[in-house]
């Protein structure tokens, strides 16, 4: 990547996430075993986009561009929405049509992004994207360009910094699998140590899983619902080269690992993010690894109040009282 010295980083101070013990999950998920949660959802946007955002744009910038496009399914829009504000670019999204979550949209709005919705899926929207950045003199800031990944790397750095040396596992969710190649790339180039990694796919987006493109992927974990990963080749030989393993988890069991988060550990999450988790207790459940005397990193990739509607749906409802403590008490049973 060739930067010119001329050309200052488009930063919002982003990375630096915290790695959060998880004693009391642990116990649940991998009993016998040590549980971290590398919680990027504590940048600058609410996502670990920024990590390879803040690369990709100070790339574009360098190279004179003026105009930056992505598709997404909606972390990378808020991301590259605001990146773009910092550097002075235009910035071009396209969504998935009623597909993206209310807050990765907003974002994306609140930033000054023209959003453009696609009567698609995410992947109609890369393929448009790619084809309009060879077309036009606009920077693809997609997880297919290469700086986006050398950003990326860098969360892998932070959690052997802050573990004091690399977990056994490393477990993470795979949407368009530029995140899990980042991670090996930032392993592979900071450690003689290098951890298992274990990645996790909606079924209804289970792609690697399954060996083959799904043509129409449904999921409520929104952030993965992708049919056709543009890093599907790097994922694959990351997973072969750490003998780790990819597999698939339901939205029920997604959904139970999102709660459990909260609840459990007063880490909120949105949903995809989750999947990790899921992924991890459902491999220790049926056996494909042992827990015991290991130590575990879960990668949640995105902040909670990037998906509101998913933590309000299945609330329970809420009592209402008239204005005096009798009655609060009353509806306390206390």
């Amino acid at each position: 990547m060739d930067i010119s010295h001329s050309v200052g980083p488009v930063t919002l101070l982003e990375g630096n996430t915290p790695l959060i013990p998880a004693p009391r999950l642990a116990e649940m998920v991998v009993p016998g075993g040590k549980l971290f949660l590398k919680y990027e959802g504590l940048n600058p946007t609410g996502s670990f986009k920024d990590r390879g955002m803040t690369t990709a744009m100070t790339q574009a910038v360098a190279d004179g561009a003026k105009t930056v496009i992505c598709a997404s399914t909606g972390n990378t829009a808020a991301s590259a929405a605001a990146y773009a504000a910092r550097a002075g670019m235009k910035c071009v999204v396209l969504v998935p049509d009623g597909k993206i979550a209310l807050g990765k949209l907003a974002g994306a709005i609140a930033y000054g992004a023209q959003v453009v919705t696609v009567l698609g899926s995410f992947d109609d929207g890369l393929r448009m994207v790619r084809e309009a950045s060879e077309k036009a003199p606009i920077a693809l800031v997609n997880s297919v360009n290469p700086a986006r990944i050398q950003g990326q790397k860098t969360a892998a750095w932070e959690v052997t910094e802050q573990l004091g040396t690399v977990p056994d596992w490393l477990c993470l969710p795979v949407g368009n699998a530029g995140n899990i190649t980042a991670y090996w790339l930032g392993f592979c180039e900071g450690s003689l140590l290098l951890p298992q990694l274990l990645g996790a796919q909606a079924a209804g987006a289970a792609p690697i899983v399954l060996g083959k493109a799904v043509e129409n992927p449904d999921t409520k974990a929104t952030a993965i619902r992708i049919g056709n990963p543009a890093r599907w080749t790097e994922a694959v030989a990351a997973l072969k080269e750490s003998n780790g393993h990819i597999l698939a988890v339901s939205d029920e069991e997604i959904f139970a690992a999102y709660h459990a988060l909260a609840k459990v550990e007063g880490v909120f999450c949105e949903p995809s993010s989750a999947a990790g988790v899921a992924g991890l207790l459902k491999s220790v459940k049926e056996g494909r690894l042992d827990p015991e005397g290991k130590t575990f990193v879960c990668v949640l990739t995105g902040h909670g109040l990037k998906d509101p509607d998913s933590a309000v749906a299945d609330a329970p409802t809420t009592i209402s009282i008239p204005p005096d403590t009798d009655s609060l008490l009353k509806a306390l049973a206390l």
